[in-house]
């Protein structure tokens, strides 16, 4: 599938409550509501409908499901009983643990859990069978409109529920989510930072305890200051071990919530504290310090962290030291920019770069601290057509000062400041850095090259930061064409030229299309060095039309003349760039071919003609790349002939615009 290039210019976090209507039929959760009500119906969803298809794209269901709605379950079904709690979320038969252990951590904060589980909704006399729950998906909020028809078996509810049967919060959460991701399948396996990042709009952390850095507590102390969600877990080594009870109570392969940490005057020792939470609420810690812990015991007993930090709309007001947030949006397209990583060095070049101005340093230190996390996104989404999570990471280089996309040379010649700390089939790759106040460039790749995905790059940082995209501005630099005039006196080169156009031409003394065709074709096939395939009869007359200063539709000799010295030029440049010699160009080097040609060209523009002109291995034959410098040349040249007032518009009516584009 084709990604085209999306706008990759920084933009700033979505706003608080203002999400999309999602639904196919444009219309928002009331206006649908308010619709089912007036008809006297129940709403049933065509997006996600009571079908196998919800539920998996890859197996059949194991069991027979009958989708029911929670007043044919139950004879009292409320939508939140007592409140939103951990013991609302049960596991069903997917293996949507992470999920849950998220949606535990939710209920921890009522703003943000009223955010994602709208609470004005019920049961009662309005009910219309229709539900709505709003997630964070790549700097957007998006609002999912869902009927409330669940799969069950045996009459109870096969998936997500509540302790409580006559509450279906949770249940229908779960599906909203599933709705999002394309199936209840989708959500199999998957870490409790996708769904915490979903449910906050917040960017995900995550350590491994026993390599975490020196500031650890620190780290986690700021986190928790900022109203951070925190999760903490104890690895496996086995299936076997999942859910096995520790010596001081603690439960392997389970997701805890952190709650707060401090510093304490204990025997006059200052001792660090830490506050774990277990959502399941059966199982707790009893070693020393009872709810509390050391951190020293932290440390030896859990093995990773999750911290999902919040972005400056989810926190309340005066919360302290918020993250300032920059968010830019961007493709790998196959053939132009998708280069992947360093070890790939002659494409590596291509991927998208982004310039990271740090201006100011944190409070009372010399350096810059940030978060940067890049996402693939909708890779869940698109597991039903066979897409995998691609490997991602990560360069920063210090920028060298100048504009424009660095070249393969830069990246030849300078090691990188920092990086990703690996690179890792995951949605999202984030780290925390500190470097000193100045200018970089940060390269999101792909492991291997030639792998298309659209990407999320966000960049928290304790001050403000700036970036920018770091593509090419579109700027044409070709010569004034020359006139065709006769020489004065003809040099013998020109004598012998004239008498192979006489035997082209005929007594006319001018070349049709048809005519061009034939000796182009005949002249070309004997280059050597070149991979040449057929120039057609319309790239010949898009040359006359290139050269044809008369307007006869054929070139007299002169025009003939000035067309072969440009000839000679692009025949060169193909030959410079086509390093390899295989006798074609890769379409990565396309960019410096036609910049060496007069043409700087944007990344967007340059997918455009890499998926015009390239072959499936992301080859240029000379042909090609003819054509596509025929047709660069002949827009730029009408361009420069109709923005006579101002040099960068022009202005076109209908018959102007079809005239140019046949034309060109």
């Amino acid at each position: 599938m084709p990604y085209l290039y999306q706008d990759s210019k920084p933009r700033p976090p979505a706003l608080p409550g203002a999400a999309r209507a999602t639904h196919g039929s444009g219309k928002g959760y009331q206006e649908l509501k308010q619709e089912c009500l007036r008809r006297g119906v129940l709403f049933e969803d065509t997006d996600f409908p009571a079908c196998s298809s919800s539920l998996f794209f890859s197996e059949k269901p194991p069991i027979p499901f009958i989708w029911r709605r929670p007043t044919e379950i139950v004879k009292d079904p409320k939508f939140i009983l007592g409140g939103a709690t951990r013991t609302d979320i049960c596991q069903g038969d997917l293996g949507d643990c992470w999920l849950l252990a998220a949606i535990a951590s939710l209920t921890l904060n009522e703003k943000l859990l009223a955010r994602v589980v709208p609470l004005d909704q019920n049961f009662g006399p309005d009910y219309a069978g229709i539900f709505h729950f709003q997630f964070w998906q790549h700097n957007e909020w998006l609002d999912i409109v869902i009927d409330d028809r669940l799969p069950t078996f045996n009459g109870r509810l096969v998936f997500l529920h509540s302790a409580d049967h006559n509450e279906f919060w949770s249940a229908l959460l779960e599906k909203a989510y599933a709705k999002l991701n394309g199936s209840y399948e989708a959500l199999k396996g998957g870490s409790t930072i996708e769904a915490m990042e979903d449910f906050t709009g917040g960017v995900g952390e995550m350590y491994e305890v026993k390599k975490a850095p020196d500031n650890f507590y620190e780290i986690l102390e700021k986190a928790l200051r900022r109203c951070s969600m925190v999760g903490c877990s104890i690895d496996t080594s086995s299936a076997a071990e999942s859910e096995a009870k520790t010596p001081f109570g603690l439960i392997k392969g389970h997701a805890y919530s952190v709650t707060g940490i401090n510093k304490v005057n204990y025997r006059g020792q200052q001792v660090q504290l830490i506050r774990i939470r277990n959502p399941w609420g059966q199982v707790e810690w009893n070693g020393p310090w009872s709810d509390k812990m050391k951190f020293e015991d932290f440390k030896v007993y859990f093995d990773k962290v999750e911290i999902c930090n919040l972005t400056p709309d989810a926190l309340e007001d005066n919360t302290a030291h918020r993250w300032e947030v920059t968010i830019h949006q961007g493709s790998w397209v196959r053939g132009s920019t998708a280069g992947g990583c360093r070890n790939f060095l002659e494409t590596f070049w291509t991927n998208p770069q982004i310039k990271l101005h740090l201006t100011e340093k944190d409070d009372g230190q010399d350096e810059c601290t940030f978060i940067a996390a890049l996402m693939q996104k909708d890779r869940r989404k698109l597991r039903k057509l066979g897409a995998e999570m691609l490997t991602i990471g990560y360069s920063i280089y210090e920028s060298p000062g100048r504009d424009g996309h660095l070249g393969k040379d830069f990246f030849r010649y300078h090691p990188s400041k920092a990086r990703s700390k690996t690179y890792i089939n995951l949605r999202e790759v984030s780290n925390r850095f500190k470097l000193p106040p100045g200018h970089y460039i940060l390269v999101p790749t792909t492991f291997e090259p030639h792998q298309e995905a659209d990407f999320c790059l966000r960049i928290f940082s304790e001050k403000k930061a700036i970036t920018e995209d770091l593509d090419e501005n579109v700027a044409i630099d070709l010569p004034e064409p020359p006139n065709p005039n006769p020489s004065p006196q003809e040099t013998e080169d020109e004598k012998q030229f004239r008498v192979l156009f006489e035997q082209i031409s005929g007594k006319d003394m001018e070349i049709s299309a048809e005519e061009l065709e034939y000796v182009l074709n005949a002249v070309l096939k004997k280059i050597k060095n070149i991979r040449f395939k057929n120039l057609s009869l319309i790239s010949c007359r898009n040359i006359i039309s290139l050269t044809d200063i008369s307007g006869n539709g054929k070139l007299e000799f002169n025009e003939f003349k000035v067309f072969w010295e440009k000839m000679k030029t692009w025949i060169n440049i193909f030959l410079q760039f086509d390093f390899d010699k295989s006798g074609s160009m890769s379409s990565y080097e396309l960019r410096s071919a036609l910049k060496a040609a007069g043409y700087q060209l944007n990344n967007y523009l340059l997918q455009l003609i890499v998926l015009r002109y390239s072959d499936e291995q992301f080859q240029i034959e000379f042909d090609d790349f003819l054509n596509c410098l025929i047709r660069l040349e002949n827009a730029s040249r009408v361009f420069q002939a109709l923005s006579v007032k101002n040099k960068e518009f022009i202005n076109l009516d209908i018959g102007e615009f079809i005239n140019l584009a046949m034309n060109i």
